[in-house]
């Protein structure tokens, strides 16, 4: 009966990515453009996509990290954005902007429109998923570009690259470090928890699912499986029959969410560091918990965002300062694998 359930679950997940690619197609009519340049987006350039709302502090500090990674050109849908978001992405040069005034939570958390957009425009292209909130580094990021990376996922036969979310939090209470756009955020966002996670395989993803962190320590201690998951593929060699199913924390078709060794070894893997808990993150969550839009249960998590309304002093003795990628490859948060 091995082959037979085997052969089911495929069945079923093959639908599924056909209904969730079809959903797509229907939210295009969702979205505007206010400026689309991806007439410049050249063969094999590395391409980023992101639905944001409100990130105009964080997207200058985004932007520039990633391009000196080796992203080329931006994918990003505004979701109703009053703080001048839209304005600053529509005068950056290498981004293409959408806007929609629609339901983030009934757009699958952004992932319909943004499905929409790498059909049409990432199709053959390396592109990395992410929230504006995520930094992305890997081993090595600070003296080898994401192409020399791509050459060697390529050249091993790998079509995906997987990390953890890392959260990044202050020392004192979340409020009382003003950030500037523009500035590094990890000058005060400097701490993180280094040892309490835990990480199982879903049977039927196949992708890792990890939890742990700042927010499990902190707002989930009693509920510990109620934690945000930590596990994200965002680097992905995109096709236009592919589909994020959650986030990135899993895509279909399930062979690119393996990117673990399941036989002792290690795979290349990177981390995603975390920036949610700026100074921004109070008033932001009093405006979240009214919205209802970022959680599918989002009364589940009101007592979270009651939290981070009190302005909480995330730091205890056991937090760890980030110093280097160096430090966070030796203590096993991401890891080299074969490429050196």
């Amino acid at each position: 009966m091995g082959w037979l359930a085997e052969a089911s679950t495929k069945y079923r997940l093959r639908w599924k990515r056909r209904r969730l690619l079809f959903r797509a197609l229907r939210k295009r009519r969702q979205l505007s453009p206010v400026i689309d340049r991806t007439a410049q987006i050249a063969p094999g350039a590395i391409l980023a996509a992101s639905t944001v709302r409100n990130e105009a502090v964080r997207l200058p500090y985004f932007l520039e990290h990633h391009r000196k990674l080796g992203v080329q050109h931006f994918l990003f849908v505004d979701n109703a954005s009053d703080d001048g978001t839209r304005e600053y992405l529509a005068q950056q040069p290498d981004v293409s902007l959408w806007s929609t005034p629609e339901s983030y939570r009934l757009s699958r958390f952004g992932l319909d429109w943004l499905t929409w957009l790498m059909i049409r425009h990432a199709h053959g292209h390396w592109c990395l998923t992410l929230d504006a909130d995520e930094i992305l580094i890997y081993p090595h990021h600070d003296t080898r570009p994401l192409p020399a990376l791509i050459e060697w996922l390529e050249r091993t036969g790998r079509s995906s690259f997987g990390t953890m979310m890392l959260d990044m939090y202050p020392k004192g209470p979340v409020r009382a470090q003003e950030y500037r756009a523009g500035e590094d955020p990890f000058e005060a966002l400097c701490w993180f928890d280094a040892g309490n996670y835990m990480i199982q395989k879903q049977p039927v993803h196949q992708n890792l699912w990890i939890q742990g962190g700042v927010r499990a320590r902190c707002f989930f201690a009693e509920e510990p499986r109620r934690a945000p998951t930590m596990g994200k593929v965002p680097l992905v060699k995109w096709n236009r029959r592919y589909v994020y199913i959650n986030s990135t924390h899993a895509l279909l078709p399930r062979d690119l969410n393996r990117v673990y060794d399941e036989d002792g070894g290690e795979e290349t893997s990177g981390l995603l560091l975390h920036t949610k808990f700026l100074h921004t993150i109070v008033e932001k969550s009093a405006e979240e918990k009214e919205r209802g839009e970022h959680f599918a249960n989002s009364a589940l998590y009101e007592s979270y965002y009651d939290a981070l309304v009190e302005n909480p002093d995330l730091w205890c003795e056991a937090s760890t300062r980030l110093t280097s990628w160096r430090q966070l490859e030796a203590m096993g948060l991401m890891s080299r694998g074969n490429w050196i």
